[in-house]
């Protein structure tokens, strides 16, 4: 594909909307509103293809292994069974190239796609595709969207450009994936990388301000410095020791928003547990069960907006390894939280 051919663009699904509470604080909005998309990390996210030629699917795990090479704290794993997989992909070449965001994918229905590739992912252009659509998954919105990236655009030239050939979308889908600014409440920071892998090309004549970019923004394709500064600081690598939570020990909790506290779980006997927090917090809490080496996902809740605590009971077996992880959202009125099983 020539640089100055007309390229497809990824037309994301719309976020699932959540229901907060009426009267509840800007600043704890935010975090939730900002955090609620982000995986607790140390997940493996499980991928199955629903079809596909060979070499697209392997197009997609490389973009998986490069992601993961980065060092993060997430994993991925190819598995045959769609009801086992949180990402779905399938290959749909009249269906476009998208993926719901984040933790959205959760609310799809087992046998229904949260992936798609809509055209050859064996080029350059392709590799940045799927490199593109796992970023979404991983939480990463789109950057022109950026509400201060201080991007004008002729608005008339878009719309004739993303009506027209080869993408064919509505006004309204043009509007979604391009002119509409991202609310602040869902972005990280101020500064626009036009080199990001999440940055849609544009030819000549759509943007006006920057100057710099009238001529059109063809992003280098691949994982720029700030995506990977991004996932990494989203996702950091699980290194060193992680502490054991005894049953009826109460572990105060010192996190910053974002940030994550886990705990190894070797229950004394076989029976059925509670697990939760404490305080005014609002966290996600994660149990997983090792098996075979790998964490799998066993219970869970998330309070978030909510005037309780992240609670949930489940049945531990003695002589099982669990993992339990508590991601904060907004550190309440106090600053504080606690963790416990009984």
């Amino acid at each position: 594909m020539s640089e100055n051919q007309p390229r497809p663009h990824c037309n994301p699904k719309p976020r699932i909307p959540i229901a907060l509470p009426a009267g509840i604080s800007d600043p704890r909005m935010r975090l939730i509103v900002l955090l609620r998309t982000k995986w607790v990390n140390g997940t493996v996210l499980h991928y199955h293809f629903l079809g596909g030629p060979a070499a697209q699917q392997e197009a997609v795990r490389s973009a998986f292994v490069e992601w993961k090479a980065l060092g993060i704290g997430l994993d991925f794993a190819e598995v045959a069974d769609p009801g086992e997989a949180e990402i779905r992909i399938a290959f749909d070449q009249g269906n476009g190239s998208w993926s719901y965001l984040g933790k959205d994918v959760l609310g799809i229905g087992a046998t229904e796609p949260t992936m798609n590739f809509g055209w050859d992912l064996t080029t350059d252009y392709g590799r940045t595709t799927a490199l593109h659509e796992i970023g979404h998954t991983l939480g990463l919105p789109h950057e022109h969207q950026n509400p201060f990236a201080g991007i004008v655009w002729d608005e008339q030239k878009v719309y004739q450009y993303f009506t027209g050939a080869p993408n064919g979308w509505t006004r309204d889908q043009t509007f979604h994936n391009v002119l509409r600014k991202i609310n602040t409440h869902e972005v990280e920071g101020s500064n626009w990388d036009p080199d990001s892998v999440m940055e849609y090309w544009f030819p000549a004549g759509l943007i006006t301000e920057p100057a710099e970019f009238k001529d059109g923004l063809t992003p280098p394709g691949g994982l720029s410095a700030a995506d990977q500064e991004w996932v990494r600081r989203t996702y950091p690598g699980l290194n060193g020791s992680t502490p054991t939570l005894k049953p009826f020990e109460s572990v105060a909790l010192s996190l910053v928003a974002g940030a994550q506290a886990d705990f190894v779980i070797d229950p004394p006997s076989s029976r059925s547990y509670q697990l939760g927090t404490f305080g005014t917090a609002d966290t996600v809490l994660v149990l997983f069960e090792e098996i075979d080496g790998e964490p799998r996902f066993l219970a869970g809740d998330d309070d978030s907006g909510e005037d309780r605590n992240a609670l949930f009971s489940a049945k531990l077996i003695q002589g099982r390894r669990y993992v339990l992880r508590v991601r904060l959202y907004w550190a309440g009125q106090s600053g504080q939280t606690a963790a416990m099983y009984w």
